[in-house]
């Protein structure tokens, strides 16, 4: 797979990262820590260099998972994790925290279950608004220079935060959702990280799925997938949003690809700085992501993919209201 540098701060990555979380979180069921261990080599095997994970997925089980598998291939990966919260004592309630003492805690027990002694790329998980960005972006200057950490990002933080931020510690990446049914990065922050030169890592690049077409208008989730509370997964949008993922569908098709496969030649198509991070919890799903990367899209493909979704609006917000307010600020 070919590699990509995520802005101007020379961390170069392959093209297509592996996003780690549902193997241990938001989608039901934590995977057999064994199989969880062999789809990550076999992402590597194929290519992919880019692992991403976070205390918060299981919490605490997804790094120890990724941690397992990368150890005997650590210097050849690129392992960015996440810190900014810390949890009930059920482990489930999920409370902001990214107060400069706790960050360091944080990095500590994330080095340990991640078997390392440094950190690619630490991402803020979501913007505290208790503690001001300045804060945190010196804390981590003070982590890259002890050589704890080698890379500082962000996600889901607003223009004017990663602006502030990045005066006091350059930030390498932007983590945030970006896919062919969630633009509105477009809006503001993509010009933003152009001009300050900072890399772009879509999570979230298939839509939760839905962008593959393997979700029906009538899919129920169970109560341990995210996606049950998720607006843009009721049963009326899934329903509306149906006509979208036919139109992928018909792209793809001309293209001799699958959905996912288009949706993931799209974003790589948007900057060359992009670098969208699928993740699956099946060895076929891998190998069909991973082919996305192969596929390129002309300018001609590109207007004829905005034409025919411009006339699509997508239904259903992509958080509950409960979450809105913790990303963009």
């Amino acid at each position: 797979m070919h590699k990509r540098t995520l802005g101007n701060h020379s961390l170069e990555v392959s093209a297509l990262g592996f996003g780690c979380m549902g193997l241990s979180h938001g989608y039901g069921p934590a995977t057999n820590t064994a199989e969880a261990v062999s789809l990550i080599r076999a992402a590597f095997d194929q290519g992919v260099t880019f692992f991403d994970t976070a205390e918060v997925y299981g919490p605490y089980l997804n790094e120890q998972v990724v941690g397992q598998a990368l150890a005997p291939i650590r210097h050849k990966v690129v392992i960015a994790t996440k810190f900014g919260f810390t949890f009930g004592s059920d482990n489930k309630q999920q409370i902001l925290n990214s107060r400069p003492e706790h960050i360091r805690m944080a990095v500590e027990g994330s080095l340990r279950r991640l078997k390392t002694d440094y950190i690619d790329l630490l991402y803020q998980h979501r913007v505290d608004p208790d503690v001001p960005i300045e804060d945190v972006a010196g804390l981590v200057r003070e982590l890259i220079r002890e050589g704890k950490v080698k890379h500082f990002g962000l996600s889901e933080a607003g223009a004017q935060t990663i602006r502030r931020a990045h005066a006091v510690q350059p930030v390498t990446a932007l983590q945030s959702e970006y896919s062919l049914w969630w633009r509105e990065p477009e809006q503001e922050i993509l010009p933003t990280l152009a001009e300050l030169g900072i890399g772009f890592v879509p999570f979230s690049p298939l839509g939760k799925g839905f962008l593959t077409g393997a979700i029906g208008a009538d899919a129920t989730f169970g109560n341990d997938d995210f996606r049950s509370i998720v607006p843009r997964f009721n049963q009326q949008a899934l329903q509306a949003n149906q006509a979208l993922v036919e139109q992928v569908r018909k792209i793809a098709a001309a293209k001799q690809a699958t959905p996912a496969q288009i949706a993931l030649a799209w974003l790589l198509a948007q900057a060359p700085w992009i670098v969208p991070i699928p993740g699956t919890t099946k060895l076929h799903r891998l190998e069909e992501n991973l082919g996305g990367a192969a596929i390129t899209l002309d300018a001609a493909d590109l207007g004829a993919i905005d034409s025919v979704l411009s006339q699509i609006p997508v239904q259903g917000d992509r958080y509950p209201e409960a979450l809105k307010a913790r990303v963009g600020r």
